[in-house]
Protein backbone atom coordinates (compact mmCIF):
# COMPACT_ATOMS: atom_id res chain seq x y z
CA UNK A 1 0.00 0.00 0.00
CA UNK A 2 2.88 2.35 0.86
CA UNK A 3 4.51 1.63 -2.50
CA UNK A 4 1.26 2.43 -4.29
CA UNK A 5 0.82 5.74 -2.46
CA UNK A 6 4.40 6.71 -3.28
CA UNK A 7 3.86 5.88 -6.95
CA UNK A 8 0.49 7.63 -6.99
CA UNK A 9 2.00 10.85 -5.65
CA UNK A 10 4.77 10.58 -8.24
CA UNK A 11 2.26 10.06 -11.10
CA UNK A 12 -0.24 12.63 -9.85
CA UNK A 13 1.09 15.67 -11.80
CA UNK A 14 0.85 13.75 -15.09
CA UNK A 15 -2.55 12.33 -14.19
CA UNK A 16 -3.84 15.80 -13.32
CA UNK A 17 -2.71 17.13 -16.70
CA UNK A 18 -4.72 14.37 -18.36
CA UNK A 19 -7.63 15.09 -16.02
CA UNK A 20 -7.61 18.75 -17.07
CA UNK A 21 -7.83 17.70 -20.72
CA UNK A 22 -10.69 15.35 -19.87
CA UNK A 23 -12.51 18.06 -17.91
CA UNK A 24 -12.10 20.66 -20.67
CA UNK A 25 -13.27 18.17 -23.30
CA UNK A 26 -16.33 17.04 -21.35
CA UNK A 27 -17.43 20.51 -20.22
CA UNK A 28 -17.15 21.82 -23.79
CA UNK A 29 -19.12 18.86 -25.14
CA UNK A 30 -21.72 19.18 -22.38
CA UNK A 31 -22.38 22.88 -23.00
CA UNK A 32 -22.46 22.42 -26.77
CA UNK A 33 -24.64 19.33 -26.35
CA UNK A 34 -27.05 21.33 -24.20
CA UNK A 35 -27.51 23.89 -26.96
CA UNK A 36 -27.84 21.23 -29.64
CA UNK A 37 -30.18 19.27 -27.36
CA UNK A 38 -32.51 22.27 -27.17
CA UNK A 39 -32.52 22.36 -30.96
CA UNK A 40 -33.33 18.64 -31.14
CA UNK A 41 -36.14 19.11 -28.60
CA UNK A 42 -37.60 21.99 -30.61
CA UNK A 43 -37.53 19.86 -33.76
CA UNK A 44 -39.28 17.04 -31.89
CA UNK A 45 -42.14 19.41 -30.98
CA UNK A 46 -42.39 21.00 -34.43
CA UNK A 47 -45.69 20.74 -36.32
CA UNK A 48 -43.68 19.73 -39.39
CA UNK A 49 -43.27 15.93 -39.70
CA UNK A 50 -39.84 16.22 -41.32
CA UNK A 51 -38.46 17.98 -38.22
CA UNK A 52 -40.02 15.44 -35.87
CA UNK A 53 -38.62 12.57 -37.93
CA UNK A 54 -35.17 14.18 -37.96
CA UNK A 55 -35.22 14.57 -34.17
CA UNK A 56 -36.37 10.97 -33.68
CA UNK A 57 -33.68 9.73 -36.06
CA UNK A 58 -30.99 11.76 -34.26
CA UNK A 59 -31.91 10.34 -30.87
CA UNK A 60 -32.18 6.79 -32.18
CA UNK A 61 -28.83 7.00 -34.01
CA UNK A 62 -26.71 8.41 -31.21
CA UNK A 63 -28.36 6.45 -28.40
CA UNK A 64 -28.29 3.21 -30.39
CA UNK A 65 -24.66 3.14 -31.54
CA UNK A 66 -21.41 2.88 -29.53
CA UNK A 67 -19.61 6.10 -28.61
CA UNK A 68 -16.39 4.58 -29.95
CA UNK A 69 -17.90 4.13 -33.42
CA UNK A 70 -19.18 7.72 -33.37
CA UNK A 71 -15.74 8.97 -32.32
CA UNK A 72 -13.94 7.11 -35.09
CA UNK A 73 -16.41 8.39 -37.68
CA UNK A 74 -15.91 11.97 -36.50
CA UNK A 75 -12.14 11.48 -36.61
CA UNK A 76 -11.71 9.66 -39.94
CA UNK A 77 -14.66 10.89 -42.03
CA UNK A 78 -13.45 14.52 -42.34
CA UNK A 79 -10.03 13.34 -43.55
CA UNK A 80 -11.74 11.37 -46.31
CA UNK A 81 -13.37 14.63 -47.37
CA UNK A 82 -10.06 16.47 -47.36
CA UNK A 83 -10.68 18.24 -44.04
CA UNK A 84 -7.93 18.17 -41.43
CA UNK A 85 -9.56 18.06 -37.98
CA UNK A 86 -7.55 18.01 -34.73
CA UNK A 87 -8.11 15.14 -32.32
CA UNK A 88 -9.57 17.41 -29.63
CA UNK A 89 -12.10 18.85 -32.09
CA UNK A 90 -13.09 15.38 -33.32
CA UNK A 91 -13.53 14.13 -29.75
CA UNK A 92 -15.56 17.21 -28.80
CA UNK A 93 -17.78 16.78 -31.86
CA UNK A 94 -18.43 13.10 -31.16
CA UNK A 95 -19.25 13.65 -27.49
CA UNK A 96 -21.40 16.69 -28.31
CA UNK A 97 -23.50 14.81 -30.84
CA UNK A 98 -23.86 11.88 -28.46
CA UNK A 99 -24.79 13.83 -25.34
CA UNK A 100 -27.16 16.08 -27.31
CA UNK A 101 -29.34 13.04 -28.00
CA UNK A 102 -29.52 12.19 -24.29
CA UNK A 103 -29.90 15.77 -23.14
CA UNK A 104 -32.78 16.38 -25.55
CA UNK A 105 -34.73 13.70 -23.70
CA UNK A 106 -33.78 15.14 -20.31
CA UNK A 107 -34.78 18.64 -21.41
CA UNK A 108 -38.04 17.32 -22.86
CA UNK A 109 -39.32 16.50 -19.38
CA UNK A 110 -38.12 19.87 -18.08
CA UNK A 111 -39.92 21.85 -20.78
CA UNK A 112 -43.06 19.77 -20.24
CA UNK A 113 -43.12 20.79 -16.56
CA UNK A 114 -43.57 24.49 -17.41
CA UNK A 115 -47.21 25.53 -17.21
CA UNK A 116 -48.71 26.99 -20.42
CA UNK A 117 -49.96 29.96 -18.42
CA UNK A 118 -46.41 31.25 -17.95
CA UNK A 119 -45.78 31.18 -21.68
CA UNK A 120 -49.08 32.89 -22.43
CA UNK A 121 -48.35 35.61 -19.87
CA UNK A 122 -44.89 36.17 -21.32
CA UNK A 123 -46.33 36.47 -24.83
CA UNK A 124 -48.93 38.97 -23.61
CA UNK A 125 -46.10 41.04 -22.07
CA UNK A 126 -44.57 41.30 -25.54
CA UNK A 127 -41.70 38.82 -25.28
CA UNK A 128 -40.67 37.16 -28.53
CA UNK A 129 -40.52 33.34 -28.79
CA UNK A 130 -36.72 33.50 -28.50
CA UNK A 131 -36.92 35.68 -25.37
CA UNK A 132 -39.50 33.34 -23.87
CA UNK A 133 -37.20 30.38 -24.53
CA UNK A 134 -34.04 31.86 -23.01
CA UNK A 135 -35.51 34.07 -20.27
CA UNK A 136 -38.47 32.02 -19.09
CA UNK A 137 -38.12 28.39 -20.12
CA UNK A 138 -34.41 27.55 -20.09
CA UNK A 139 -33.67 28.85 -16.54
CA UNK A 140 -36.56 26.80 -15.14
CA UNK A 141 -35.61 23.74 -17.15
CA UNK A 142 -32.02 23.86 -15.88
CA UNK A 143 -33.20 23.99 -12.27
CA UNK A 144 -35.73 21.21 -12.77
CA UNK A 145 -33.39 18.86 -14.62
CA UNK A 146 -30.11 19.69 -12.84
CA UNK A 147 -29.72 16.27 -11.15
CA UNK A 148 -30.24 14.52 -14.48
CA UNK A 149 -27.86 16.92 -16.26
CA UNK A 150 -25.16 16.30 -13.63
CA UNK A 151 -25.69 12.56 -14.05
CA UNK A 152 -25.33 12.98 -17.83
CA UNK A 153 -22.09 14.95 -17.38
CA UNK A 154 -20.73 12.13 -15.22
CA UNK A 155 -21.66 9.66 -17.98
CA UNK A 156 -19.88 11.87 -20.53
CA UNK A 157 -16.73 11.89 -18.40
CA UNK A 158 -16.75 8.10 -18.19
CA UNK A 159 -17.50 7.74 -21.90
CA UNK A 160 -14.66 10.14 -22.75
CA UNK A 161 -12.13 7.43 -21.88
CA UNK A 162 -12.54 6.14 -25.46
CA UNK A 163 -10.90 9.28 -26.91
CA UNK A 164 -7.52 7.79 -26.02
CA UNK A 165 -7.80 5.64 -29.17
CA UNK A 166 -7.22 8.73 -31.35
CA UNK A 167 -4.10 9.62 -29.32
CA UNK A 168 -5.69 12.51 -27.47
CA UNK A 169 -3.78 12.90 -24.22
CA UNK A 170 -6.68 12.66 -21.83
CA UNK A 171 -6.64 10.97 -18.43
CA UNK A 172 -6.93 7.45 -19.87
CA UNK A 173 -4.20 8.09 -22.45
CA UNK A 174 -1.85 9.30 -19.72
CA UNK A 175 -2.64 6.09 -17.83
CA UNK A 176 -1.79 4.00 -20.89
CA UNK A 177 1.52 5.82 -21.29
CA UNK A 178 2.39 5.35 -17.63
CA UNK A 179 1.46 1.66 -17.74
CA UNK A 180 3.73 1.17 -20.77
CA UNK A 181 6.68 2.98 -19.20
CA UNK A 182 6.42 1.63 -15.63
CA UNK A 183 5.26 -1.95 -16.37
CA UNK A 184 2.79 -1.57 -13.49
CA UNK A 185 -0.59 -1.66 -15.24
CA UNK A 186 -2.60 -2.66 -12.15
CA UNK A 187 -1.28 0.18 -10.01
CA UNK A 188 -1.51 2.72 -12.83
CA UNK A 189 -5.10 1.94 -13.78
CA UNK A 190 -6.09 1.92 -10.11
CA UNK A 191 -4.64 5.43 -9.86
CA UNK A 192 -6.52 6.45 -13.04
CA UNK A 193 -9.77 5.06 -11.60
CA UNK A 194 -9.24 7.07 -8.40
CA UNK A 195 -8.80 10.30 -10.38
CA UNK A 196 -11.96 9.56 -12.40
CA UNK A 197 -13.78 8.90 -9.11
CA UNK A 198 -12.49 12.21 -7.73
CA UNK A 199 -13.77 14.10 -10.80
CA UNK A 200 -17.22 12.53 -10.74
CA UNK A 201 -17.56 12.88 -6.94
CA UNK A 202 -16.72 16.60 -7.14
CA UNK A 203 -19.35 17.06 -9.84
CA UNK A 204 -21.97 15.24 -7.80
CA UNK A 205 -21.11 17.40 -4.78
CA UNK A 206 -21.32 20.64 -6.78
CA UNK A 207 -24.65 19.53 -8.24
CA UNK A 208 -26.10 18.85 -4.80
CA UNK A 209 -24.86 22.22 -3.51
CA UNK A 210 -26.41 24.07 -6.46
CA UNK A 211 -29.69 22.21 -6.00
CA UNK A 212 -29.82 23.07 -2.28
CA UNK A 213 -29.02 26.71 -3.05
CA UNK A 214 -31.93 26.96 -5.50
CA UNK A 215 -34.25 25.19 -3.06
CA UNK A 216 -33.40 27.74 -0.37
CA UNK A 217 -34.09 30.59 -2.81
CA UNK A 218 -37.57 29.20 -3.52
CA UNK A 219 -38.53 29.19 0.17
Amino acid sequence: MTDFMTSFIHWLPMLMQGALTTAALCLTAMVAGFLVGIGVWRMSTSPLPIYRMTAHGWVSLFRGTPVLAQLLLCFYLPSQLGIDIPGFAAATLALTLNTAAYQSQILKSGFASITPGQLEAAAICGLSPRQILWRIQVPQVVRTTLPSLISELIDVIKASAVVSVIALTDLMRVGQQLASSTYQPLQVYLAVALVYLLLTSLLALLGRQAERHWQREQR
